[in-house]
């Protein structure tokens, strides 16, 4: 990879400029890592595979606004031990270098500290004792790929060790650090503890041998505070919400009965000392002593409130408090997170950093406050890529299919370095791509925008449908109306050669709408809140047969050329649909609040569960067999994501239906 010289000259200058600050004062230099503030950029490069990452999700523009914040420093988590091809050797994936290899780039050109932090962390799941092995090769390989790089890159050695011993984790973490010195010298390092990196396990940490390391702790007490509304905790906290901060015995809520003698109704009982200022305070004392004691940078990786179940004005003060006691003992923080349950937005927005963050959260946390405008969707008066080698901002991958779903295949994509396999569904699976913020297509309609992609198939049978699906208002009465055509050997030849289609949008016909039961054309469908757009074998299972999709736009441009050295036919790579592998069960469905699941594989496998809206709602690792709790989840329709190491996947719909 290549970065142009002016940022090399940069990163030299930063380079000399910190190594001169730690010769002239190695003391000086402990109070203070190298970058003061910033945020968690998470849900990017946490997926099982890199097959899974949406590379579009951010941009080099996206970079810049979070820097316009004040920000001098993202922390990236990265599910770095499935970016590899498992064991034995955990090669890293060319794919996910590639994608990470551009984030790099962007933060060096902007001069943006950027943390590689190896988030392969999973709550439910204690540390394996044996994870030195992974640890080295990984690292390894990393160290050596970035070895080069300015120093604006640093390495985080792993998110969270719990369920692990001081001792053992200390001496593994040791050798990692070892080996990535033989490869890299540059970089500085971030270790931390044990114990979920809690800073009451700081002290048991040795004194490493190694003047370029940052050490990290993470904070989130009160937990009853951080945590009200978490359902990813045992026993759940979903019913926990309106905890005050600090507590006022007025406005603390009482304890919901089910949480009576169990280790969170405890923190209720305990609220009162807990909820103080005065005792965060006393807690962060132990890392700054610690950070004081040795003469080393320390750094809080992460910070937060839930915001579902919290009141803002708690949640906001409770920020302000830990923010400004963190930067008066020169201790450098990352929030968690940007997007997400922690994020800087506002909970009911769009999630649009033009008009959705929240104000008052950024000013405790003493960042910028960017100018905000009310959102409102106006007609798209241009056209837009919905996928050219990746998935593009503001389209979110939603899909639902039992079979095969490849973004990235490299078999001869029309032009590019990939294209869409899709191979293995049954009828009525979907290629499910999310419009995020809705889109208004009207103006395209009137004006002859068309549907232009590139397309080809292994079989003259093949049938699918095309449709575009407008937003369903839950509890208006609203239909997800459905515009689309149907695309079969009526229409292109599926011979194995790529094919050029330019669909003018003002051709698609009202298809019905489904909303847990079938309704019939009814000339509503809404061209000006346009919520998804859709690739679906209708009319029958695609089964064995082979699809792939290229360049799929909305353009008025007739000009796509199909290149002649694709056109030779498809190459296939014999692979088996996930479920036939996994040989997998999942019941009952419809679920009453416990869905069970049985299978094959020897390893856990990751399941991801999302709304309708492509929400995440819940996600973990599960072995067999295993059990995932939906109760508190509200009835309804849910698409339930399952994955192994290897790349494979399926989607499947789930009834959620308490008795």
């Amino acid at each position: 990879m290549t970065t142009a010289q002016p940022q090399r000259i940069s990163a030299l200058l930063l380079t000399i400029a910190v190594l001169l600050s730690i010769t002239s004062s190695n003391q000086g230099f402990a109070q203070e890592a190298p970058f003061n503030k910033g945020v968690n950029l998470t849900n990017w490069f946490q997926v099982p595979t890199a097959g899974q990452i949406q590379f579009g999700k951010y941009t080099r523009n996206d970079l810049i606004d979070i820097k316009s914040l004040g920000v001098d420093v993202i922390r990236l988590p990265i599910n770095l031990h499935f970016m590899t091809n498992g064991a034995p050797d955990y090669t890293l994936d060319p794919l996910f270098l590639g994608f990470l290899d551009q984030v790099v780039d962007w933060a060096e050109e902007l001069e943006i500290h950027l943390i590689l932090d190896n988030h392969t962390f999973d709550p439910s799941m204690d540390t394996d004792p044996a994870i030195g092995a992974i640890l080295l090769k990984v690292w390894r390989q990393m160290a050596i790929h970035y070895a080069d790089q300015s120093q604006y890159i640093y390495y985080e050695i792993l998110n969270e060790p719990h369920g692990i011993t001081d001792e053992l984790w200390n001496n593994i973490q040791q050798s990692v650090v070892d080996e990535i010195r033989l490869h890299d010298t540059t970089h500085y390092l971030i270790i931390g503890p044990a114990g979920w990196n809690n800073y009451h396990n700081l002290s048991a940490m040795p004194v490493y041998d190694d003047d370029k390391l940052i050490y990290t702790f993470h904070f989130y007490d009160p937990f009853l505070l951080t945590h009200q509304g978490a359902s990813w905790v045992t026993p759940s906290m979903v019913d926990v919400k309106d905890i005050p901060f600090p507590y006022d015995a007025v406005s603390m809520p009482a304890m919901p009965s089910g949480l009576a003698g169990s280790w969170v109704g405890n923190l209720y009982n305990s609220y009162a000392n807990d909820g103080t200022v005065q005792k965060v305070e006393e807690l962060m004392d132990i890392a700054v002593a610690f950070k004081q004691q040795r003469g080393v940078p320390l750094f809080c990786g992460e910070f937060g409130v839930f915001q579902p179940n919290s009141q803002e004005v708690h949640r906001t003060y409770w920020y302000q408090v830990v923010r400004e006691y963190l930067e008066s003992h020169q201790i450098a923080w990352t929030v968690w997170d940007y997007h997400g349950g922690f994020g800087l937005f506002e909970e009911d927005g769009q999630n649009l950093f033009d008009h959705d963050l929240n104000i008052p959260l950024l000013e405790a946390l003493g960042l910028n406050v960017p100018e905000q405008t009310e959102f409102q969707i106006v007609p798209d008066s241009v056209g837009f890529i919905i996928y050219d080698d990746f998935l593009t901002q503001s389209v979110y991958e939603a899909s639902y299919t039992d079979g095969i779903l490849d973004y990235f295949s490299v078999n001869h994509p029309n032009n590019g370095q990939y294209c869409i396999h899709w191979t293995g569904a049954s009828q009525y699976q979907a290629i499910n791509l999310d419009f995020h913020p809705d889109r208004d297509l009207t103006r395209l309609v009137q004006e002859g925008f068309a549907l232009d992609f590139m397309v080809r198939g292994s079989d003259p049978g093949i049938s699918f449908d095309v449709r575009f699906i407008d937003t369903h208002l839950t509890g208006s009465g609203d239909i997800p109306w459905r515009m689309g055509t149907t695309l079969n050997a009526n229409g292109v030849s599926f011979d194995g050669s790529w094919h050029h289609l330019h669909i003018p949008l003002s051709t698609f016909e009202e298809k019905g709408g489904w909303d847990g039961q079938w309704h019939n054309p009814q000339g509503l469908f809404d061209w000006s809140s346009v919520d998804k757009f859709e690739i679906v074998p209708e009319a029958k299972a695609l089964g064995s047969s082979h699809l792939y999709f290229d360049n799929i736009h909305i353009t008025n441009l007739d000009t796509a050329q199909v290149f002649p050295d694709t056109t030779t036919g498809i190459f296939f790579t014999p692979q088996k649909p996930f479920n036939h592998i996994l040989q997998i069960d999942i019941y009952p469905n419809p679920c009453p609040g416990a869905l069970h699941l049985s299978y094959s594989a020897p390893e856990p496998i990751h399941f991801c569960l999302r709304d309708l809206k492509a929400r995440e709602l819940k996600q973990g690792s599960l072995s067999s067999p295993g059990t995932l709790d939906l109760s508190s989840c509200q009835d309804g329709l849910y698409i339930l994501e399952l994955s192994d190491r290897a790349g494979n996947r399926v989607l499947r719909k789930i009834i959620l239906q308490k008795e």
